[in-house]
C-alpha cells in the first residue's frame, strides 16, 4: 500500500521544476563573470634575459632572430621538448635524415631545426646540442626556456625565434613520420591562393580513430569523445582532429595566431585554430602517418579535465570581450 504524498510535496516539486531555469541561467551568468573577472586582456610575452641567446655549435652566444624579421630559410622546424632526452634522438635522427636528403635534391631548400627545452629536468638541451654540433648551429638551434611554460608557450617561443617562410610544429616523440610533411605541404598549397599571405596546414590522425578505440580502455575512449564534442561544440567546427602536433603554418598565419594566443598548455591547438577561424584563415587537415610511442606526459583524467575548462574558458572569454583578438609585439 502507497503511502500518500504529504500535500506539500508536490508544491514544492512544482516550485522546484520552475525555479531550475533560473538557477541554471544564474549559474551560466556566474561561470561567465568568473571567466571574465579572472582572465588577463592580453598577457606580456617576456622572454628572460637568458632566452634571448641560444648557444652556437663553438659554444658561443647569439642572439636569437625574431618573427618580425625577413625570413630567410624556406622552414623552420620548431620541437617543443620537455623531459625528452630518450625520445629525442628517434625524431631528430629522422627528421634531420629527411631533411638533409632532401637538400642534397633541391640545394635551393633551405631548413632550420629549433628545439626549445621547455625547462626539462634531464639532460634533454645536453642531447639536443649534440645534433647542433653535427649539423652546425645554422641548422639546428637549441633554445633552453628558464622556466617550464607548457607545451603552448614552448611552440610559441620556438615559432617567435623562426627564420623559416613556412613553420612546422612537430611532436619531439617522433610519433608522426616526418615525410609525411609533403602532406601537409600539399594541403597548404591547395588553399592557395592564401589571403594576406596567412594559411594552415593541420597532420590529422581522425583516420585512425577506429583503431585508436580499439585499443584504448572504455575510460579513456569516453573522456576522448567527449572531449571531441567539447572543441566541436565550444570552439572549432570542421576541424576533426585539433591535437595532432604536426601543423605547418605560412610565417604570417604564425606571426597572427601565435601572437594573439593566451593559452600555454595543452589546450593551446583548440585556441590556435579558433583564432584561425575566427580570423577566417584558411585550414587543412590532412590525413599523416601516426604511431603511439610510450612516454607520453600527459596525464588522462587531469589533463583532460584541465583540458576542459580551458575550452569553456577560450568560448566564454572570447565572447564576452574578456580577450580580443589583438596581436602582441614579441620582443
Amino acid at each position: 500500500m502507497e503511502l500518500p504524498l504529504p500535500p506539500s510535496l508536490p508544491a514544492a516539486a512544482a516550485v522546484l521544476a520552475l525555479a531550475l531555469p533560473g538557477l541554471a541561467a544564474l549559474l551560466l551568468v556566474l561561470i561567465c563573470m568568473i571567466a571574465h573577472v579572472t582572465a588577463r586582456k592580453m598577457p606580456t610575452f617576456h622572454r628572460h634575459e637568458k632566452e634571448k641567446f641560444f648557444v652556437n655549435a663553438e659554444g658561443r652566444k647569439e642572439s636569437v632572430p625574431s618573427i618580425h624579421d625577413p625570413p630567410t630559410r624556406e622552414l623552420s622546424v620548431v620541437v617543443p621538448s620537455y623531459n625528452e632526452e630518450d625520445r629525442l634522438p628517434l625524431m631528430m635522427d629522422e627528421a634531420l635524415g629527411y631533411l638533409e636528403k632532401r637538400q642534397k635534391r633541391d640545394p635551393s631548400f633551405t631548413y632550420e631545426v629549433i628545439v626549445v627545452d621547455d625547462g626539462s629536468k634531464d639532460e634533454t638541451t645536453k642531447v639536443a646540442m649534440k645534433y647542433c654540433k653535427k649539423y652546425g648551429s645554422d641548422k639546428v638551434r637549441v633554445l633552453t626556456l628558464v622556466k617550464n611554460r607548457g607545451k603552448g608557450g614552448a611552440v610559441r617561443m620556438g615559432v617567435f625565434s623562426s627564420r623559416g617562410k613556412k613553420i612546422l610544429m612537430v611532436d619531439a616523440d617522433g610519433a608522426t613520420k616526418f615525410a609525411d610533411i609533403e602532406k601537409v605541404e600539399e594541403g597548404l598549397k591547395n588553399l592557395q591562393p592564401w589571403p594576406n599571405e596567412m594559411a594552415i596546414s593541420c597532420g590529422s590522425r581522425a583516420h585512425l580513430e577506429k583503431d585508436s578505440v580499439a585499443k584504448r580502455s572504455y575510460f579513456r575512449t569516453i573522456l576522448m569523445y567527449g572531449f571531441h564534442f567539447l572543441v566541436w561544440f565550444l570552439c572549432v567546427k570542421k576541424i576533426r582532429d585539433t591535437q595532432c602536433g604536426f601543423k605547418l603554418l605560412t610565417r604570417e598565419a604564425a606571426l597572427r595566431t601565435f601572437s594573439t594566443l593566451h593559452i600555454e598548455r595543452w589546450a593551446f591547438d583548440v585556441e590556435l585554430l579558433y583564432i584561425a577561424q575566427r580570423l577566417r584563415i584558411p585550414i587543412a587537415e590532412v590525413a599523416v602517418n601516426w604511431t603511439e610511442i610510450e612516454g607520453s606526459k600527459l596525464v588522462p583524467f587531469w589533463s583532460w579535465l584541465q583540458m576542459g575548462r580551458d575550452l569553456l574558458f577560450i568560448r566564454l572569454r572570447y565572447m564576452t570581450g574578456a580577450w580580443q583578438l589583438e596581436t602582441r609585439k614579441c620582443n
